[in-house]
């Protein structure tokens, strides 16, 4: 029995009710879903063009219009009525400029534009993750090995544990307060994981890259607060003459700051960490073809529902399977190709992990909270009616399959250069 064989044989002793879904698909339906899907990106990568361009020149127009109106509203923030609408202009202009353009940017979506002001290796956001330690941690080590334990740092972002997999620890009980905290500090919580600081006390991380992110970061660090708590309050007490309105816009800045990482770390966990997205081992990928990655994006990753608005202002990540298995495809076209990945997955027996945001969001929390405690297993993942017929597929396994192509072709253009 090989490595692979085994791993599967354990994994189905251990949890009896959950099915790995490419057991399903012989191995001539795995070369046609990914064909299928080889084609959607195709198409829609041939047809880029003018209103792609369009899109994302007035979502960045549009950021910066709310950026500058909220800085003019708050300088009148010792008005209730001010400040309210002020911290919600410029709470809306951080979230679109950290999701829909920072994040999405720095996947190398709009590069084939060849604008050098709109760049993935130039663009600098305004969080604390310096653009070219992102780039890295998330374009790279998150997508190419999501989900997949002891290789994907995401899983958890080695703070909470989120799958029985997951060893517990002590620290792990106190998890649901702390991820309050995450919550509130999410850029600064994900800039200084993305540092990754055991890889360096273990010699794996050079000490020069290493030290040399850390001051990346204090660079940025310095640059928000100077900017939110200390220029912008500066200004607004200079221009009304109050010492109460330099209060009021820093508590507006702080507000809108964590309003902003409370947004951004919901709707990223409700991509990755809903009871019924799988985890995968080292073991599974062994091997792995562009076929079974497509899978593994699939089954890894949940989306939830919302309309156009809710979509941008969550950085498309409610669509996080379609951005999981077309990571560089402009987050305006995943809407498009959405019901197109649906019904490939309904055609081929496949889970498509989709649900509103209230129900997703309440799926994430219960995991934190079901895996703060030792023990657990994982609910079963697949519905009854979701099954095709018994001896409809062939037996294909992670990894038990001729040998492996060429994989994560598409990485090319997102690999750190």
């Amino acid at each position: 029995m090989s490595a692979t064989e085994a791993a599967s044989a354990e994994q189905a002793e251990h949890y009896p009710d959950v099915e790995n879904p490419l057991e399903r698909l012989s191995p001539e339906q795995l070369e046609q879903f990914t064909a299928e899907l080889d084609a959607i990106r195709d198409e829609v990568f041939a047809d880029l063009g003018e209103r792609d361009a369009r899109y994302i020149r007035q979502i960045i127009r549009t950021q910066r219009q709310l950026a500058i109106a909220s800085r003019v509203l708050l300088l009148g923030s010792r008005r209730k009525s001010l400040w309210i609408t002020g911290t919600t202009a410029l709470s809306l202009a951080k979230i679109l400029e950290n999701l829909e353009i920072g994040h999405n940017l720095l996947h190398g979506q709009w590069d084939w534009m060849n604008d050098p002001d709109i760049d993935s290796q130039t663009w600098d956001w305004d969080t604390a993750s310096p653009g070219a330690a992102w780039r890295h941690a998330h374009n790279y080590v998150h997508h190419v090995y999501a989900q997949v334990r002891g290789r994907d740092r995401d899983l958890g972002y080695t703070l909470l544990r989120v799958d029985p997999e997951q060893q517990w620890r002590p620290i792990f009980f106190f998890q649901p307060l702390y991820n309050l905290l995450l919550m509130a500090l999410f850029e600064w919580g994900v800039a200084l994981y993305d540092l990754n600081t055991p890889a360096m006390l273990s010699g794996e991380k050079p000490r020069e890259q290493y030290f040399g992110e850390l001051k990346a970061i204090g660079a940025k660090a310095r640059k928000q607060i100077i900017k939110d708590y200390i220029a912008f309050p500066l200004l607004a007490r200079a221009a009304t003459r109050s010492r109460a309105s330099f209060k009021s816009t820093l508590a507006a800045n702080f507000t809108a700051n964590v309003v902003r990482n409370a947004w951004a770390h919901s709707v990223i966990f409700c991509g990755h960490f809903t009871e019924e997205t799988f985890t995968f081992s080292e073991q599974e990928i062994a091997g792995e073809t562009r076929g079974e990655w497509y899978v593994r994006q699939l089954l890894g990753a949940a989306n939830f529902e919302g309309s156009v608005l809710f979509h941008i202002l969550g950085g498309h990540t409610g669509l996080q399977i379609e951005h999981h298995l077309f990571p560089d495809m402009p987050s305006n076209r995943l809407r498009e190709v959405a019901p197109r990945v649906r019904e490939i997955c309904e055609r081929y027996g496949l889970p498509y992990n989709n649900g509103p945001f209230r129900r997703q969001l309440g799926s994430v929390h219960r995991t934190i909270l079901r895996y703060a405690l030792p023990g657990g297993k994982p609910r079963p993942k697949l519905k009854p009616h979701a099954v095709p017929p018994a001896g409809s597929a062939a037996n294909a396994r992670w990894g038990v399959v001729p040998a492996p192509t060429e994989r994560t072709h598409m990485w090319r253009e997102l690999t750190p250069r």
